[in-house]
């Protein structure tokens, strides 16, 4: 699956050779307050954790991976959408349901980078036309990505625990059904 650029943002789906767009991504505390407490990630724990993890659910024939943000204009990183079946690490993942999240650059936040990344990586999966649902995940402190998945048309579904083999956490639950 390809996506193709949106108004001001570039797509590629990530690999092992992205490692340190990784890192840098990951060394700013206000970037990860949501994902780890704030928590920064080691060069280490990219090349031996996630590389491997994302490796596991990347398939480019589904779109699913982490989707590489660029901005057209400059060429700069600054951000990932991820996409993958929900309980993608469970004996039962839902295929037919795709977990959308995001992660961006500090530098880029307050100027709708995120929601045009998400909304236009949500349209190419629906485009695609075999997924019944997408749903997203967040800590419910994280008013910026609520916001977000309120936009994307998401609604409200539940606060429970989201189970993971790095961690479980109390989350809110979002998700649209799509059409068929």
């Amino acid at each position: 699956m390809q996506i193709k650029n949106s108004e001001r943002l570039s797509y590629k789906l990530m690999s092992r050779a992205d490692a340190d767009l990784l890192f840098q991504l990951d060394q700013d505390v206000e970037v990860m307050r949501y994902i780890n407490g704030g928590k920064m990630t080691s060069m280490d724990e990219i090349q031996d954790v996630y590389v491997p993890r994302m490796e596991s659910y990347t398939n480019s024939e589904q779109g699913w991976g982490l989707w590489k943000v660029t901005v057209k204009q400059t060429g700069a990183f600054i951000g990932m959408v991820l996409v993958r079946p929900v309980d993608f690490f469970t004996d039962n993942p839902q295929l037919d349901n795709l977990e959308l999240g995001w992660r961006f650059k500090r530098d880029s936040w307050g100027k709708g980078y995120a929601t045009e990344a998400a909304e236009t990586v949500k349209l190419a999966l629906i485009d695609r036309g075999s997924v019944k649902k997408l749903s997203a995940i967040a800590l419910e402190e994280n008013a910026g990505s609520i916001n977000i998945m309120k936009k994307l048309g998401m609604e409200y579904v539940k606060t429970g625990i989201h189970e993971d083999p790095l961690g479980n956490a109390e989350v809110v639950f979002y998700e649209m059904a799509l059409s068929s």
